[in-house]
């Protein structure tokens, strides 16, 4: 409706619609949070998560409202039909730029349960999103360097405690447990220093995933493989707020997940470990050939 407008002006309008609405939904999601906090029980959980998830189901849904007005993106996706909203899911994704979190809220939003994601420990200090990832019970995880875990191997468990209790919470009403498993966003220069085997994708880690799946991997339905590609490059989420994006390409799949997967140690076992591996690998084998495929294909007629 706005797409008339120069790109300047258009990122504008959408930057600041989005901050309004943050600012918005804000105010009843901590207003909830502080009863959840004061009264730290499964019962009151039960009955105030669900809430704490709508508001946050409705903060999506206004940011694709803004997107529309502002944007001319032709969105490309298939493979969301088959998903239910009352399930618990474990969803995977390569991981370009900060816009693929908008991109995948907007194609699941109220397809399954609200994304979950794994957050870094400083990105609580980001104002107001800070507070609401806290109040959603994201997880933040502290990063370590290969150094700090050599010298002390006992940083390793921090983060398996906080997957655990995470999890635990995320057992209680139907949730969507994101990961990306290359753990960064990819660019060229990271590509060529991990000298990765993958066209198109970092190399996955599969540690964040196997913790999930030990913790509560008898709860998901299935594995959400979804699989973004920007014909016309990766955008900055200014960019993107500008509407300088002219197609987003999203293709999702189901996939079983093994049931051994949510039994096994991955730390302790070695052979548990290099089954997942390759399980993990052939998963990334199969995406890149898509991202391929997706990037040598004629634009395909836009919907979503």
């Amino acid at each position: 409706m706005l797409s008339f407008l120069p790109p300047f002006l258009r990122g504008a309008i959408a930057f600041a619609l989005l901050v309004l609405n943050t600012l918005f939904w804000c105010a009843p999601l901590f207003a909830l949070s502080l009863v959840k906090l004061a009264l730290p029980f499964d019962a009151v959980r039960l009955r105030v998560d669900p809430l704490l998830n709508a508001i946050a189901t409705h903060w999506i849904a206004c940011n694709s409202g803004w997107m529309r007005l502002t944007q001319r993106t032709h969105w490309d996706v298939e493979g969301v039909d088959a998903l239910r909203y009352a399930d618990w899911y474990l969803v995977n994704a390569n991981h370009q730029t900060w816009v693929d979190i908008f991109v995948l809220q907007h194609v699941l939003n109220r397809r399954i349960p609200l994304l979950k994601f794994f957050l870094k420990q400083q990105l609580i200090y980001v104002p107001v999103i800070g507070l609401a990832w806290w109040a959603l019970d994201f997880p933040f995880m502290r990063r370590h360097s290969k150094a700090a875990l050599r010298a002390r191997p006992e940083l390793r468990e921090q983060d398996r405690e906080t997957t655990r209790r995470a999890c635990a919470k995320f057992a209680l009403v139907p949730t969507s447990v994101m990961n990306f498993a290359e753990g960064t966003r990819f660019t060229a220069a990271k590509h060529r220093a991990q000298h990765s085997p993958y066209r198109h994708l970092l190399k996955p880690k599969a540690g964040a995933l196997a913790l999930a799946l030990n913790a509560m991997g008898e709860r998901f339905h299935s594995l959400i493989d979804a699989t973004i590609v920007y014909p016309d490059g990766a955008p900055t989420f200014w960019q993107f707020l500008g509407g300088r994006v002219p197609r987003i390409v999203v293709r999702v799949r189901q996939l079983p997940i093994p049931p051994e997967f949510c039994a096994g140690d991955y730390t302790a076992d070695a052979a548990f470990r290099a089954t997942f591996h390759r399980w993990l690998e052939q998963l990334w084998l199969d995406k890149d050939a898509q991202i391929g495929a997706l990037l040598g294909a004629p634009g395909a007629a836009a919907h979503a």
